[in-house]
């Protein structure tokens, strides 16, 4: 998933899923270097981390 389809299906702003979702224990894919590199997230990780908050929360 590109990080606007992640910020999407999580319903968060895409400079959230920039910031926010490798601390939040959301490991992104990172291809390239530097400020050109570009981030996907694998949908299983996507879902499961999905999973993981509704039940750390319930």
């Amino acid at each position: 998933m590109s990080v606007r389809e992640t910020a999407e299906y999580l319903n968060m702003s895409v400079p959230w899923v920039y910031r926010e979702a490798s601390p939040a224990g959301l490991v992104p894919y990172r291809f390239g270097s530097g400020k050109n590199a570009k981030l996907q997230f694998k949908v299983s990780d996507v879902h499961a981390w999905v999973k993981q908050q509704r039940m750390s929360a319930g």
